[in-house]
């Protein structure tokens, strides 16, 4: 395979993971830390950082804006809810 379409296949299977969970709003971004160690906020960094290192500006807000599809507290205040206890006693044990 050559270098050209490795890249377009890295690149439609990471818009499919995008496309996938803007779908999967049922899914906190606790429980993919807790289960996967990355969540949202991590891929849109890492969008971010990307960008930065080919020298385009890029704030974190727009990268999580451009991984969300939409500004990150309007997808917070229609998605995201509180972190239970379970949860935050889980993040705790992996990431402590």
């Amino acid at each position: 395979m050559d270098d050209q379409t490795r890249l377009e296949l890295e690149a439609a299977a990471f818009r499919r993971l995008r496309d996938h969970l803007r779908t999967r709003t049922d899914v906190q971004n606790i429980d993919m830390m807790n289960l996967a160690g990355f969540c949202r906020n991590c891929l849109s960094r890492w969008y971010q950082e990307a960008a930065n290192e080919r020298g385009i500006e890029m704030t974190k807000e727009e990268g999580r804006e451009a991984f969300y599809g939409m500004p990150f507290d309007e997808w917070r205040a229609r998605h995201q809810s509180d972190a239970t206890e379970a949860q935050k006693a889980a993040f705790a044990k992996s990431h402590g």
